[in-house]
């Protein structure tokens, strides 16, 4: 998952979250075989398989702004055995500087390189559209990493939804339903390419599940005719930066490790890699997860069942 940085909704739940991801599975990849679903206690007991671990960070590395109590210590021990661990999240929201200094406030010691992002996918997704955009974001946090575009933001004057040549739908911390009718009533108006810069629909947090740009990006698919272009998990153009960061790195040898078997499984198989699906926090946290893999099909290739860190 993402960092969850999006609207609280009272109403999400992790089931309806899973249902929701299964609504729109045919806007998803195609899933691979799968795999074992052998369990195993914490990454530990298969670390000696792997030589390369792409971590998702929601559910994984923390819980909202909170580390997963021994985290940091694992990973900085999978750091010092000469294993290459990279964060591969749908954080778009956020600025690159922004997510360093948070990794770094809570404990974890990554080279910025390491850190692949749905917001450096969307960013190397759009780089030939020369266009002005209307982007859905936090506007607190500025334009970093944005510069180079021409852009506005999207709050209530409904003037630069007519506007603008296309959408990006970046982080939806203030996004309203108020602001989506907007959206929606512009492209029925007008279709125009929107990109996604957050698949996730939903991120479980300490003050309850928030809605994700995913979310509204298919909402208004359904609505309104438009086809949404995602960057970032499952999807393969954000694990395309991650193996180009590792260069010749066998996959064999690599294994995705996430929370999430809708975007973390599904796009580790899409990937090629191995998976590894962490059931004590995040989207499955109290539930049990072979009945969720038995209802998806999303079939991982080991199952960590430890109630502890990774």
């Amino acid at each position: 998952m993402g960092v969850g940085q999006g609207a609280r909704s009272d109403h999400l739940t992790h089931g309806s979250i899973f249902d929701g991801y299964e609504a729109v599975r045919h806007r998803l990849p195609v899933a691979g075989p799968g795999g074992a679903c052998a369990a195993a206690h914490d990454l530990s007991d298969i670390a000696d398989l792997y030589d390369t671990f792409l971590l998702d960070a929601f559910g994984v590395l923390n819980v909202g702004d909170t580390a997963i109590p021994g985290a940091p210590e694992r990973i900085a021990d999978f750091q010092r055995a000469g294993k290459r661990v990279l964060v591969v999240s749908n954080a778009a929201g956020f600025p690159h500087r922004m997510l360093m200094e948070k990794y770094a406030r809570l404990g974890f010691d990554f080279a910025p390189e390491d850190v692949i992002t749905s917001r450096k996918a969307m960013i190397a997704g759009i780089a030939a559209e020369d266009r002005h955009w209307g982007v859905m974001a936090n506007p607190d946090f500025g334009r970093e990493d944005l510069e180079h575009l021409a852009f506005d933001f999207l709050e209530d004057d409904p003037a630069p939804y007519d506007a603008v040549a296309g959408f990006l739908l970046i982080g939806s911390a203030v996004w309203t339903e108020a602001r989506q009718v907007l959206l929606e009533d512009a492209l029925r108006k007008r279709p125009r390419p929107v990109h996604v810069g957050n698949p996730d629909i939903a991120a479980p947090r300490e003050s309850g599940p928030s809605r994700e740009p995913g979310h509204w990006a298919h909402r208004l698919a359904d609505r309104t005719g438009v086809k949404p272009v995602f960057h970032g998990k499952p999807y393969r153009n954000i694990y395309d930066l991650a193996f180009a960061r590792l260069g010749h790195a066998p996959k064999d040898r690599v294994v995705m490790v996430g929370d999430s078997l809708h975007t973390d499984i599904l796009g580790g198989q899409v990937a090629g890699a191995a998976t590894a699906l962490i059931t004590s926090h995040g989207l499955l946290r109290g539930a049990d997860p072979f009945t969720a893999i038995t209802q998806c099909g999303l079939r991982p290739d080991h199952v960590l069942l430890t109630t502890s860190p990774v």
